[in-house]
C-alpha cells in the first residue's frame, strides 16, 4: 500500500516508516522542515510537505495514498487545548479526503485518558475529561466509509533515544537531586517498546477492523516506583515518596502522570492481531543504561 504517515520523523514514526517500508509498503511522510524531509529520503520514504496547521497539505497527502496512519501531535502541554484543538482538525482534513473510499485511517490516541484505577480494555470507552479527541474524530470518519481505527499507546514508549516521559523524569531527577514517587509508589503505568508500537501500526494498518481500538501495550502496569527506583539507581540519588499536594511542584506538568494509575490489558489487541511484543521491557530497558548516558 501506499501510506501517508504524519509525525514519520518524530521517535515513533521514525520506527513506523522503517516498518512499514520493511514490510513492503511505499511511505509518504509528512515534513515540515528540509531536515525532516532529508531524514525520509535517507529512508527511502517519499516525501510530502506540510504540517498539522497547513490543513491542504493534510487533505492531499490523504487523498494521494491508501491509508494513513497519524501520529503527529503538538506536544505543548502548556497549550494542551491548542494541540488538541490543531488534532482534530487534522482528523476532519485528512478524513475529508477519505469519505466514502473505503481507505484506511489509524489514529493515535493513549491510555492515560482512559478511567484510573481499573484494568483499562479495548472494549473500555469511559475516559477522562480531556479536550483531545482523536478517538470520537476517527470514529466518526469509520460511519462515512472510511475504515478507521485507533491505537492508544502506552504513556511509556521506550527505546534508544526517547524524548518522552522517561527522559523527562530523569532530568527532574538530576534537577532535584532525588528520584521521587508520589505515595506508596504503587501507581502504576504501561509501557511499549517502540519497535513493538511499530509493528502494531502496521498490523492495524493490515488487518485492523473498521471502528475497532487496540492498545500499545507490552507491560500492563509497572510500579511507579519500581521507576524511580532504577533511576535512582543508575544516577546514584535518593529514591523517595513525595506527597501528591507536593507532585505538582516537583514533577511540574508530568505530575498526573506520575501520580495516576493506569492499568491496561491489551490481550484483545494480541489475541485479534496475532501481536506480541518481543523487545525488553521498560524497567529492562532502563536497566541497560542507555537512558542515562546524556
Amino acid at each position: 500500500m501506499r501510506v501517508f504517515v504524519t509525525g514519520a520523523t518524530g521517535f515513533i514514526g521514525s520506527a513506523v516508516v522503517r516498518e512499514l517500508l520493511d514490510a513492503g509498503h511505499q511511505v509518504v511522510g509528512l515534513a515540515r522542515s528540509d531536515k525532516s524531509a532529508a531524514a525520509l529520503s535517507a529512508a527511502g520514504a517519499d516525501v510530502h510537505y506540510g504540517d498539522l496547521d497547513n490543513l491542504d497539505s493534510l487533505r492531499e497527502g490523504a487523498g494521494l495514498a491508501d491509508g494513513v496512519i497519524h501520529l503527529a501531535f503538538k506536544h505543548d502541554f502548556s497549550s494542551f487545548e491548542a494541540a488538541a484543538a490543531a488534532d482534530s482538525l487534522a482528523i476532519e482534513a485528512m478524513g475529508a479526503a477519505l469519505k466514502g473510499t473505503g481507505k484506511l485511517f489509524v489514529a493515535t490516541s493513549g491510555t492515560l485518558m482512559l478511567m484510573p484505577g481499573i484494568l483499562g480494555t479495548e472494549e473500555q470507552v469511559s475516559m477522562q475529561p480531556t479536550p483531545r479527541r482523536s478517538e470520537e474524530a476517527a470514529l466518526v470518519l469509520a460511519g462515512h466509509g472510511v475504515r478507521s481505527s485507533i491505537v492508544r499507546l502506552a504513556p511509556s514508549v521506550h527505546g534508544e533515544d526517547e524524548q518522552g516521559f522517561v527522559p523527562t523524569l530523569i532530568g527532574i531527577a538530576r534537577q532535584k537531586g532525588v528520584s521521587a514517587y508520589v505515595g506508596d509508589g504503587r501507581n502504576r503505568w504501561p509501557a511499549v517498546h517502540r519497535l513493538d508500537a511499530a509493528r502494531l501500526f502496521r498490523l492495524v494498518l493490515e488487518k485492523g477492523d473498521t471502528g475497532a481500538i487496540y492498545h500499545g501495550v507490552a507491560d500492563e502496569g509497572v510500579p511507579f516506583r519500581d521507576i524511580a527506583g532504577v533511576i535512582g539507581r543508575q544516577l546514584n540519588l535518593p529514591v523517595r515518596s513525595i506527597t501528591r499536594e507536593e507532585a505538582d511542584a516537583h514533577f511540574g506538568w508530568l505530575s498526573f502522570a506520575a501520580s495516576t494509575d493506569n492499568p491496561t490489558s491489551s490481550a484483545l489487541t494480541k489475541e485479534r492481531l496475532g501481536w506480541q511484543p518481543v523487545y525488553p521491557a521498560l524497567i529492562a530497558d532502563l536497566e541497560q543504561g542507555h537512558y542515562f548516558k546524556h
